[in-house]
């Protein structure tokens, strides 16, 4: 399946199934579910990435675990929007990720989401230790809230 377009991605999803997003970084992999009806993303768990038959063996995993149908990666623009390094490796994982997952996949921009968890998590009062433990996926459950959004505007637009 190709990468979509986000506002082709959500026509492509089956009835009834959850997504995930993922915040894809250099050492982990944040990530975020939502529920079947798109409503609500919730944080979920962090990958301590290796390499990536390890890691694309953990999703698979979760996938069938959670009955994913869609996966919707975080894309770290620069502030003026062009993509940088880190934008090209998410790049390359979302069509390394292609190449294993016969699963619709979209790229949603994630400026902001670290900093907003971050922020979230010390308005929480809670310690270093567990904000390093959850940054990810709480960064994840901010990016994928996004694009969900995104899709209840876009539906009721369509709406009316």
């Amino acid at each position: 399946m190709p990468i979509f377009p986000i506002k082709d991605f959500f026509s492509s999803l089956l009835p009834n199934h959850a997504i995930f997003g993922l915040d894809y970084g250099q050492k982990t992999i944040g990530i975020a579910l939502s529920d079947p009806n798109l409503i609500v993303a919730s944080p979920l768990q962090t990958i301590y990435r290796k390499k990536f038959s390890i890691d694309i063996k953990i999703l698979i995993d979760l996938i069938q675990t959670y009955k994913i149908g869609g996966l919707i990666i975080g894309l770290p623009l620069h502030l003026d929007g062009n993509q940088g390094r880190k934008a090209q490796a998410v790049n390359d994982f979302a069509k390394n990720i292609m190449m294993v997952l016969d699963l619709p996949i979209t790229l949603w921009d994630e400026r902001f989401s670290t900093i907003a968890a971050d922020k979230m998590m010390l308005e929480s009062n809670l310690s270093r230790k567990k904000r390093d433990l959850l940054i990810d996926q709480i960064a994840a459950a901010y990016m994928l809230q996004g694009a969900l959004n995104y899709f209840k505007n876009k539906i009721k637009n369509e709406n009316g």
